[in-house]
């Protein structure tokens, strides 16, 4: 036995590592994956059995806080947890009693239990507005730049949704603009063709602002003319220029999107001028007239005085209220583009060449925005007061076959506006503005309001998906990552 004992120590090592690492596992687990200090919080208090925990969370909006990963699969209602954003995460909502802390939303969590201390409540807010990273710090979402995504700006909260276009679940929430004293109202977002940017214009600012989509990082912002109200940009196919619109006083930018600076102001040109859209050649400008029967169409350098286009040859081109034409978009192959006509209900039809009158297509009421699937070879458009007899709906998609006219109308939604198409996995995403009180109750109130919420179709059947998901006040605008 005396001479075993050199060989005692190093057996005892072994056996204590062997211990402690096993015992590492269990205890991650036990943790659920979240960092110990909120894992304290949230394991014993929140995910429990008929609650939130792995056996409940069906019975509970399908909220499971069991790990960490389970966290993250998101509710009924979206994403609890934004990270970095504690004031859009609606778990902090339910779980705060304090005033100073921000939003109180009820029922308060851990439902019929004591309520969490204003530390523990404190403690979870800081911990997301600081990622709310894992057990070993890391950051939900931040692992891939190349990450498909769809962004949908919240006009009635100067803040933009990402979303993960895989899960469809909110990811990150981008504050826009530049003064927190004043409600600017982003109007339109738009992705650059290669992905690579995105940009938002403003009706309460004067500023078009670039953000990196890889991160959606803040990359630099200019002004684009001396007033405000702008409301659209078209960016051309090679991603250089972006030509920004201004209603109803009609003037536009023309800007180069590469090293963010104006290189043509034209004032007062567009009578209403609102929707633009650039030919396939991107050498002339679409401008519609939102207030009458006609449109403008320029060459791109605006050297030209605009020309108006009779979206109604049988009346002569006037501002009084008729057709009233919103938004324009082009056919894949350019021979002809499509204009919607928000008074009149309907889409209209002209060949590019000559602008003659094709065809005349009724619509759902009050139609807005498009989005066009290569891969179905038609048009969406979102009609925003479409009546139902259900009153928690007001709103509709009509989709137009580009060859053949014929269409369809489905009803969604509650004051549908924003209209984007996810062709890899199939689906068409509608924003839903929501702003009358008559509408779907919210889920919860949010930092800025009642929140708005976007709704799916299956684009191959126009099957409406049974969730929707919420998000905030006044989703105007909708634009796809590919």
């Amino acid at each position: 036995m005396k001479g075993n004992h050199k060989y005692i120590f190093p057996i005892t090592i072994v056996i204590l590592i062997l211990f402690y690492s096993c015992k590492k596992d269990p205890q991650i687990y036990e943790q659920g994956n979240y960092p110990t200090e909120i894992a304290k919080i949230i394991v014993p208090k929140c995910a429990t059995p008929g609650c939130h925990n792995n056996s409940s969370f069906e019975g509970a909006a399908n909220l499971n806080l069991t790990s960490y990963g389970d966290l993250f699969k998101g509710s009924s209602n979206g994403s609890p947890v934004i990270p970095y954003r504690s004031d859009f995460s609606s778990l902090c909502y339910f779980i705060n009693t304090y005033a100073e802390l921000g939003v109180i939303n009820l029922p308060t969590m851990p439902l019929n239990e004591t309520a969490l201390t204003n530390e523990e409540v404190n403690t979870i807010k800081n911990w997301i507005d600081n990622g709310a990273p894992d057990a070993n710090g890391n950051v939900m979402w931040s692992d891939n730049p190349l990450r498909k995504k769809y962004y949908v700006l919240n006009q009635g909260c100067d803040v933009v949704t990402v979303f993960d276009a895989q899960t469809q679940l909110p990811i990150r929430c981008i504050t826009v603009g530049n003064n927190k004293n004043v409600a600017e109202s982003p109007h339109q977002i738009k992705l650059s063709p290669d992905g690579k940017y995105w940009y938002v214009v403003f009706v309460g600012n004067n500023i078009l602002q670039k953000y990196r989509a890889s991160d959606d990082s803040f990359i630099e912002e200019i002004t684009i003319g001396p007033l405000q109200n702008w409301n659209t940009i078209t960016i051309s196919n090679d991603g250089k220029k972006g030509y920004c619109m201004a209603w109803p006083d009609g003037n536009i930018a023309a800007v180069d999107l590469q090293n963010m600076k104006v290189i043509h102001y034209y004032s007062n040109a567009f009578l209403n001028g609102h929707g633009t859209a650039l030919n396939k050649n991107n050498d002339t400008l679409y401008v519609t007239s939102q207030t009458g029967n006609f449109i403008y169409k320029i060459d791109t350098g605006l050297t030209t005085t605009p020309m108006q286009i009779r979206l109604d040859p049988s009346s002569a081109p006037s501002s009084v209220s008729s057709l009233d034409p919103h938004e324009i978009t082009f056919s894949d192959d350019g021979t002809k583009y499509f204009v919607t006509c928000q008074t009149s209900n309907e889409v209209r039809v002209l060949s590019t060449v000559g602008d003659n009158l094709l065809q005349i297509i009724p619509t759902g009421q009050y139609p807005l925005e498009m989005a066009k699937s290569a891969s179905t070879n038609k048009i969406y458009v979102s009609c925003q007061d479409d009546p139902n007899t259900n009153p928690k709906i007001k709103g509709s998609v009509t989709v137009i076959d580009m060859n053949t006219y014929t269409y369809s109308n489905y009803k969604v939604g509650y004051q549908v506006h924003g209209i984007a198409i996810d062709e890899a996995n199939g689906i068409l995403m509608v924003s839903s503005r929501n702003l009358n009180l008559s509408g779907p109750t919210p889920h919860h109130t949010g930092a800025c309001g009642r929140n708005g919420f976007v709704s799916y179709f299956e684009l191959s059947s126009m099957t409406l998906h049974k969730k929707t998901t919420e998000v905030a006040a006044d989703p105007y605008s909708i634009a796809f990552r590919p």
